[in-house]
C-alpha cells in the first residue's frame, strides 16, 4: 500500500551515488510488473494525446519528458547501465484510444512505466490497464482526485482540483471582490465537470453567488447561446474551465457580443499557446491557474531547466512542459533507487522518495497524491502568459 515517509534521499545525491549501479544484480527484474523481464534497454511509456482537442497540452508535456531524458543523460549517464527508450503512444484525446493505447503499452510494447497522461479522463480510461499489469504510471498534470482513487499503480506528480478550485475561488472573491459568477463549462470532460464543482463549492463557502450555469460539448465552437443566457444575470466573472481551443473562442465571442468588462477564469489546460493563438487580442486579462512560471524559480533546478529549455526551443516553457520533465526526474531516481524496473521495488521507493522538481519537491501521500500546496496564478498581458502571484492555502 501506498504511504507518506516523510524523508528521502535528495535527487542529485541519490544519482550520483546510484546511476552507474544495477547493470546486473536484480536491474531489469520485472516480477512484480511492468516490463518484459531482464534487457539492454528501459522502456519508459509516454501516454498523451498528440492529435484531437488536446493535442496542445499533450504536446508541450512531450516536450518536457524529452529533455528530462537528455538533461539526465548527460548529466548522470545510463540509467541502472542501460539506454533509456520513450516508448511514446498517441492516446488521441479520445477515451476509448487511451484505453486502447494503455493496454498496447503494456501488452505489446511491455514497457517498465508510464508517464502521463495530460487529461485526467484519458488517465482514467487507461488506468485499468496499468492496474492489471502492475505497471506504474505517473501523471504529470492529471489533476482529477479520480485518477488515482482505487488504483495503488497510478501516482501524480501536479496538485488536484479541489485545492485549484479553492484557489480560484478564493481569489475571485477576496482579491476581485466578485460576488456573482456565471459558469460556462466542457460537460463531456471529467476534469472540466470536477474543477467546476469543487469551485462552486469554495465560492459559495465564501458568500459568493453562482448566477448560472451552462455546458458545452468538446468539439462545440458557437457559445453566442451560452453566452447570452449567461450575461443576462449580469455576472462579474465567468469561469470556463475546459479545452483551452473552446476557451479561446468562448472568450472572442464574448468580446465581439460587446461585453468587454466580465473577467474570464479558467483552470491550467489553458496555458498553452493555443490559448493565444486562437484567441489574440481577445483573450487579453484572463486569469488562470498554473503549476510554473519562469519568472519564479522555486530552486537551481528551475533555473537550469528553463535555460535548457529556452536553448532547445527559443521560448520560454510552459508549465505543462516543466511537469513533463519532473515526471521523467521522478521515474529516473525512483529506478535509479529501486536498483531495478520491478514494480514492487519501485513502489517501495516511491513511498519514501522526495523529488527535488522544476515545480517544487515532490513527495507522495498514501493515496499516491504529490502533497502540494502552492499555485501559480497567471494572466496574458500583450499576448503572453504573465506571472501574477504565488498562492499557498493550507
Amino acid at each position: 500500500m501506498k504511504r507518506l515517509v516523510a524523508i528521502g534521499l535528495v535527487f542529485a545525491m541519490a544519482l550520483t551515488a546510484l546511476a552507474g549501479c544495477g547493470g546486473g544484480g536484480g536491474g531489469g527484474q520485472t516480477s512484480g510488473g511492468g516490463g518484459g523481464g531482464e534487457t539492454d534497454v528501459i522502456k519508459i511509456g509516454v501516454f498523451q494525446p498528440l492529435t484531437g482537442a488536446y493535442s496542445a497540452g499533450g504536446t508541450i508535456e512531450v516536450q518536457g519528458v524529452d529533455l528530462a531524458k537528455k538533461y539526465c543523460e548527460e548529466k548522470f549517464g545510463k540509467l541502472l547501465g542501460k539506454e533509456v527508450e520513450l516508448v511514446i503512444v498517441d492516446n488521441k484525446s479520445d477515451t476509448v484510444e487511451a484505453a486502447t493505447a494503455a493496454a498496447k503499452l503494456v501488452e505489446d510494447d511491455k514497457v517498465d512505466i508510464v508517464l502521463g497522461s495530460w487529461g485526467s479522463g484519458l488517465c482514467m480510461a487507461g488506468g485499468d490497464s496499468f492496474k492489471n499489469s502492475k505497471t506504474i504510471a505517473i501523471g504529470a498534470s492529471c489533476t482529477n482526485p479520480n485518477v488515482t482513487i482505487g488504483n495503488d499503480y497510478y501516482y501524480r506528480i501536479c496538485f488536484l482540483d479541489p485545492f485549484q478550485g479553492t484557489v480560484l475561488a478564493n481569489y475571485a472573491y477576496n482579491t476581485l471582490g466578485a460576488t456573482k459568477v456565471a459558469a460556462i463549462y466542457e460537460a463531456t470532460n471529467d476534469y472540466a465537470v470536477g474543477l467546476y464543482n469543487f469551485f462552486k463549492e469554495a465560492f459559495e463557502t465564501l458568500g459568493g453567488e453562482i448566477v448560472e450555469t451552462q455546458m458545452y460539448q468538446t468539439e462545440d465552437q458557437d457559445f453566442n447561446s451560452q453566452i447570452l443566457t449567461v450575461m443576462a444575470k449580469e455576472p462579474e466573472i465567468i469561469f470556463a474551465p475546459g479545452v483551452e481551443s473552446a476557451a479561446a473562442i468562448m472568450m472572442r465571442q464574448t468580446r465581439e457580443a460587446g461585453y468587454n468588462d466580465v473577467i474570464f477564469m479558467g483552470g491550467d489546460t489553458w496555458e498553452t499557446p493555443m490559448l493565444i493563438d486562437l484567441g489574440g487580442e481577445f483573450v487579453e486579462g484572463c486569469i488562470v491557474t498554473t503549476f510554473f512560471d519562469p519568472a519564479a524559480p522555486l530552486n537551481d533546478i528551475t533555473a537550469e531547466f528553463v535555460e535548457l529549455y529556452t536553448a532547445e526551443y527559443g521560448t520560454p516553457p510552459a508549465a505543462f512542459t516543466a511537469l513533463g520533465f519532473d515526471s521523467y526526474l521522478t521515474a529516473f531516481q525512483a529506478i535509479t533507487e529501486a536498483g531495478s524496473t520491478d514494480s514492487d521495488a519501485i513502489m517501495a521507493v516511491l513511498e519514501n522518495i522526495v523529488v527535488k522538481g522544476v515545480t517544487g519537491d515532490i513527495a507522495f501521500n498514501e493515496i499516491g497524491d504529490a502533497i502540494k500546496n502552492m499555485a501559480v496564478l497567471k494572466t496574458v498581458q500583450n499576448g503572453e502568459f504573465v506571472f501574477m502571484d504565488t498562492v499557498t492555502i493550507e
